[in-house]
């Protein structure tokens, strides 16, 4: 289903889109697994596409991506609605799993 999402139509003979279907299965059989909400689960794949984008089409460094996935995780937990970023429905302990994950 994954593949037919992504409109992966060479999947047997490209290598680039076997690893990117790999790579996305991974992480939504990891998020599946933390029992993540439809909601979670849409969130963390759209982490998984911005970070490797930054990776790929923009070619900034793993530091440089790191600091980016801070700023998207910023907020995670605080009451005060200005301080919190696009992915507060996941909770804390939530965060430190899929940082730990990445």
């Amino acid at each position: 289903k994954l593949e037919e999402f992504l409109n992966f139509k060479q999947l047997k003979t490209s290598f680039k889109q076997a690893v990117l279907l790999d790579y996305y299965t991974a992480g939504f059989c990891w998020a599946k697994e933390m029992n993540f909400s439809l909601m979670q689960l849409s969130g963390f794949m759209d982490l998984l596409h911005f970070l490797l984008e930054n990776l790929s089409d923009k070619h900034i460094t793993l530091g440089e991506n790191l600091k980016e996935l801070a700023k998207a995780m910023a907020g995670i937990g605080e009451t005060d609605s200005e301080r919190s970023g696009d992915l507060n429905f996941f909770s804390i302990e939530q965060a430190k799993a899929i940082i730990d994950y990445l």
